[in-house]
């Protein structure tokens, strides 16, 4: 789009909240803080927040990110990603004698408490979350015992278990809330005796962001999600604006705006994934410069005041 045709001023609406949670803000603490305690390298399995540039960022600091455990050196100090990791990576840590800080956010750690203790009642357990990603499998590799892997509705229609009458949910943190009260109605027709926590229990910075990307598409013409592609809570806020009827596109950073997006846009929303940084969504502001003048309101939000408390391996840092 060139000047002729900008619009001659964009109202930019940001949404509140948007960017870190609590968790994220605290795996990010941890490796900093290891960095400076240890010195590099800090080698982190897994990304320890699924976004680009906070990798790249720590990365460049001396951070060193594997996909397993085998390729940490004996002895080197060895951070677990927020989204958790399965007991027997932990053991294997703990065969190898590593130093390990745990920064799995605490809320993905309830979960795997609440698994825990559903199997040690003896029941058979039913994960709603995505294949593959990172928290699942840490979630299933926590819990002894039965867990059964539910995506859809239709996955927890056609569901086959052993004992439908021992048997409970959890849920992954960072799913659409609606999109699992749905699963769960599903499966509480199909198995009546089912139990399991309240849909509240979702990570209550994504409950936070979705909801303020409700607002946002009362509002809007176009929303932007700053975020990675391989962040589920970034991704799940694009499928909601769409779903609502606005265009939405999820961004890494301003590079990835497209002229053509704000063709006769007068109004966008912008958020941010729960592991993308402010300096991203400021990034993103400078970018829609571009394409003409622009305004800058702030959405009327929940405030979040959370602050999850640090290992004691770096909280003197």
């Amino acid at each position: 789009m060139d000047g002729s045709n900008s619009p001659k001023t964009m109202r930019v609406i940001l949404a509140q909240p948007r960017g870190f949670c609590a968790g994220v803000e605290r795996a990010i603490d941890i490796v900093e803080r290891a960095l400076v305690k240890f010195g590099p390298p800090i080698y982190v399995r897994h990304e320890i927040v699924h976004n680009r540039h906070v990798v790249e960022d720590l990365r460049a600091r001396g951070a060193v990110f594997v996909d397993e455990l085998d390729e940490v050196p004996d002895g080197a100090m060895t951070v677990f990603s927020a989204h958790g990791v399965a007991r027997k990576v932990e053991n294997a840590a703990k065969t190898r004698e590593l130093p390990v800080i745990d920064a799995t956010c605490p809320l993905v750690a309830k979960v795997h408490a609440e698994g825990r203790r559903y199997a040690g009642q003896g029941r058979e357990i039913v994960l709603i979350g995505h294949a593959g990603h990172a928290e699942v499998e840490g979630t299933i590799g926590q819990i002894d015992g039965t867990v059964y892997l539910v995506q859809t509705v239709e996955d927890a229609t056609a569901l086959q278990v052993k004992t439908p009458e021992k048997l409970s949910y959890i849920t992954q943190t960072t799913l659409s809330v609606d999109d699992t009260r749905g699963i769960i109605a599903a499966l509480k027709a199909r198995f009546p005796a089912i139990v399991g926590p309240d849909v509240r229990d979702i990570c209550y910075a994504t409950q936070n962001r979705q909801e303020a990307v409700h607002h946002l598409a009362e509002l809007v013409d176009l929303i932007l999600v700053v975020g990675s592609k391989n962040s589920s809570n970034s991704k799940r806020l694009q499928e909601i604006g769409a779903e609502l009827g606005r265009p939405s596109y999820l961004i890494d950073d301003a590079a990835h705006l497209q002229a053509a997006w704000f063709e006769g846009i007068r109004t966008v929303g912008l958020t941010a994934g729960a592991s993308a940084p402010e300096v991203l969504v400021q990034g993103v502001i400078e970018g829609l410069r571009r394409f003409g003048q622009v305004e800058i309101e702030l959405l009327a939000g929940t405030p979040e005041d959370v602050k999850f408390k640090l290992p004691a391996e770096v909280a003197e840092v």
